[in-house]
């Protein structure tokens, strides 16, 4: 753990891929259609970079269009992969409405809500997804708001994904408090005036060229520990 986050940051925005969601049953989808699972982490962080790639030349798609486009540029060059493409591509991404939370976070969240912290998402996915992910664990009680990246059409890091979501719960930036596993992330959310909790989740180091965060703490159970801490 780290320092406390700020007494003021009523507000937790949690992103919600690989943050809240544990993305390693994806591996077993691309199994599935035989090809190596070890692809699966290749394939999100080129997922990743083109959404961000097409913020930063004014553009918008939204993920599941960004997925399978890298789905299709990607299968093909797999050695000696000879299944169908499209096939291949709905069940992958299909993956995503089948996703479980990390087991850290049930306990995490209730222990935030209970304490009176107001708890949103806002992902680069779909909120639709984050609604079905959420209900599976029961933890859709314990949410506000479930936001994502059509409103403001444009993926974090971009500034102004973070404004519109802290806009949509009637807040100042300084008021609130992005959570995320990803350092790109906590540090789009600081530079857009928000606070930044980084989960480590059991990576190394946070990268010194981007703004620290907050607080750190190892998964959102923790996270839990430090924000109530900072309370008394």
């Amino acid at each position: 753990m780290s320092d406390n986050g700020h007494p003021d940051q009523r507000v937790l925005v949690f992103d919600v891929n690989e943050t809240l969601s544990d993305l390693t049953p994806l591996r077993t989808r691309f199994e599935e259609v035989g090809a190596p699972g070890d692809l699966m982490p290749r394939w999100f962080a080129g997922v990743l970079r083109d959404g961000f790639a097409l913020t930063a030349a004014g553009a918008y798609a939204d993920f599941a269009s960004v997925a399978a486009d890298g789905l299709r540029a990607l299968l093909p060059g797999v050695e000696e992969w000879g299944g169908d493409v499209e096939t291949a591509v709905r069940h992958i991404v299909d993956g995503f409405a089948h996703l479980d939370v990390h087991p850290d976070v049930p306990d995490g969240v209730r222990r935030l809500s209970s304490a009176g912290f107001r708890l949103v998402t806002m992902t680069n996915g779909s909120a639709a997804l984050t609604e079905r992910l959420l209900a599976k664990a029961d933890l859709l009680d314990d949410f506000e708001a479930l936001l994502d990246v059509t409103g403001p059409r444009c993926w974090k890091p971009a500034s102004a994904a973070y404004r519109y979501a802290v806009k949509e719960v009637g807040v100042r930036p300084e008021q609130a408090l992005l959570v995320a596993v990803h350092p790109w992330d906590v540090d789009g959310a600081l530079r857009a005036g928000l606070g930044g909790a980084w989960l480590r989740r059991g990576t190394g180091a946070y990268p010194q060229a981007m703004s620290q965060p907050t607080c750190t703490a190892q998964d959102v159970r923790e996270l839990a520990d430090v924000l109530i801490a900072a309370q008394t």
